[in-house]
């Protein structure tokens, strides 16, 4: 995987190949930052990675100035990796080994962006869970944003403070905020910019 963006930008960074974990794709990658570099201005926020994997992602936003950033896993292998390689690039990211559940019951900070990665096999109600469960702890910021990445068999429309979605190839971005309203148009756009009227029920 690469950083594509910031102060480390172009840079590779190898993780162990015996990691338990499916990477956001490069191309994912960039495409998600593209829409959030419309919504902020990536120095100083505060962002919280839940099933942080390699590090991917929150690498990306340190890299960007971002901080401080708390990864969130429950491999250690994966904190681990996370841990080394924050130390190598002096990244302010502090990976935690815990349940991401159990995580966000007890966590009592706010962040500006909350991003999700869980494994694309657990069903909907554990989806539904880490959103429910930020917004009724009221973890995100005023003007935060939550971003669930998951397959197109996972529905996540139906939820309060649903914002809009986003597709590129077999992932989906599921955006949320605390201003959204029930009004808001829900349709799916696929991030090379062509917005496609979706009806996956």
């Amino acid at each position: 995987m690469r950083i594509i963006s910031g102060k480390h930008k172009g840079r590779r960074i190898s993780p162990p190949k015996n990691l338990p974990v499916r990477p956001t794709t490069d191309m994912s990658k960039e495409a998600l930052f593209n829409v959030l570099n419309n919504h902020f201005s990536f120095d100083g926020l505060k962002v919280l990675d839940l099933f942080a994997g390699t590090g991917n992602i929150s690498f990306e936003f340190a890299s960007r100035g971002s901080a401080p950033i708390t990864s969130v896993d429950g491999d250690f292998g994966c904190v681990k990796f996370i841990k080394q390689v924050s130390s190598e690039y002096d990244f302010e990211i502090a990976a935690t080994k815990s349940d991401v559940y159990k995580f966000l019951e007890n966590c009592k900070t706010s962040y500006d962006i909350i991003f999700a990665d869980p494994p694309y096999g657990l069903d909907q109600t554990a989806f539904e869970k880490i959103v429910l469960t930020v917004f009724e702890r009221e973890l995100l910021h005023e003007d935060g944003m939550m971003i669930i990445e998951h397959s197109k068999y996972t529905k996540m429309e139906h939820l309060s403070n649903f914002s809009f979605q986003k597709s590129y190839g077999g992932s989906f971005f599921s955006f949320f905020e605390l201003n959204s309203t029930d009004d808001d148009e829900e349709l799916t756009i696929d991030l090379s910019g062509k917005a496609t009227e979706e009806d996956e029920g």
